[in-house]
């Protein structure tokens, strides 16, 4: 079968790959499109650490094509949308509702895949570019046939983190005001998920101006150009004069993590959501967190996602989470160098590979 691996030294698609039968409490999914998200492309440059050789991808939806023994919840022929989170469910965080804090999901990928012999890992616990994974029944989430899968595809990591981080992690509230660094394919879900929320103003800051446009459509009230002004911060308190209550950082810079912290009110919290490398380093003032502000991490959007997939399939259905407008373009499996690269040049808020 097709797939997309990374050696170490570069991507490649391929058509030999072969994939085990599932095992008790798993699911065999023949995924029919992914999102090619910024994380693949951090596994290549080297910002994830990875082993190798590996199958990418994160981010998909497809049809169960078989199930291991035990499962019950999805069956031959649903259509599921995957999540990375093979959880647990049974250690206190799962129990406490914390999935996303789950040791057991956390750094040890398995090796489902073969080629020529040789094992392949297994990326995020998922590996979407390729025509077939197994997940844990638990990524497995059911949803209803009539949504699209190349935009059903990018619930499972894009509108997660970004909806997610805004709903579960911050607890945007109605009549909140904020900030949102960077308008690529999170950010775009972070600004709907403010909107979702009921936040009365929301600024969207991005260096590219051909982005105001999806911005806007996504939930911004204001756009920030950051390569035409001076200051980008200042031209940020023109529209909130004293700060935001809630300042997203989705692009993984060590000088825009410092401008979150800075555009904060009283009382505000920066939520870092962009990915930096391990060793990286960002420096704020301490003194000016004194007035009860606050700055969190934040891991896929402190999902549980059999509730939230189910949740964001709905909205979607009722015209208030907007998916099919993610997908800027789609690729067949064998252009994913083309894929990557306009990613890379940011002329897509999400391309999507289909197979």
């Amino acid at each position: 079968m097709r797939g997309v691996i990374f050696d170490g030294k570069q991507p490649e698609v391929v058509d030999d790959l072969e994939i085990r039968d599932p095992g008790p409490g798993e699911v065999l999914v023949s995924i029919a499109a992914a999102g090619l998200c910024h994380s693949d492309l951090s596994v290549i440059d080297g910002t994830i650490p990875f082993p190798v050789p590996v199958v990418l991808g994160h981010e998909g939806a497809g049809v169960v094509e078989a199930v291991g023994a035990g499962v019950g919840h999805v069956a031959a022929g649903d259509h599921v949308a995957l999540s990375t989170l093979a959880s647990c469910g049974a250690c206190a965080d799962c129990d406490r509702g914390r999935p996303t804090m789950c040791r057991k999901a956390i750094g040890m990928p398995g090796r489902p895949f073969s080629r020529g012999g040789e094992k392949l890992f297994q990326f995020a616990s998922n590996s979407a570019f390729a025509e077939r994974t197994l997940v844990k029944a638990v990524q497995a989430v059911k949803i209803p046939s009539d949504i699209p899968l190349t935009s059903a595809a990018l619930i499972g990591c894009g509108v997660l983190t970004g909806v997610g981080a805004v709903l579960n992690r911050a607890k945007v509230d109605r009549g909140d005001t904020v900030v949102v660094i960077g308008a690529g394919g999170i950010g775009l879900n972070v600004l709907q998920g403010a909107r979702i929320a009921g936040a009365t103003v929301i600024v969207a800051v991005d260096a590219n101006p051909a982005k105001e446009g999806a911005a806007r459509q996504f939930g911004a009230t204001h756009f920030v150009d950051a390569s035409a002004v001076a200051d980008t911060s200042a031209a940020v308190k023109e529209v909130l004069p004293t700060g935001a209550d809630h300042v997203f950082e989705c692009v993984g810079n060590p000088k825009l993590i410092r401008q979150a912290v800075e555009l904060l009110d009283r009382h505000g919290q920066a939520v870092l959501l962009g990915m930096t490398a391990p060793t990286v380093e960002a420096s704020f003032l301490p003194a000016g967190m004194f007035l009860d502000k606050s700055i969190l991490g934040c891991r896929y959007g402190s999902s549980r996602p059999q509730r939230d997939i189910p949740m964001y399939a709905e909205l979607y259905r009722q015209g208030r989470l907007l998916l099919d407008e993610l997908v800027t373009q789609t690729y067949p499996v064998e252009e994913f160098a083309k894929a990557a690269e306009d990613l890379h040049g940011g002329k897509v808020a999400r391309g999507v590979l289909t197979f």
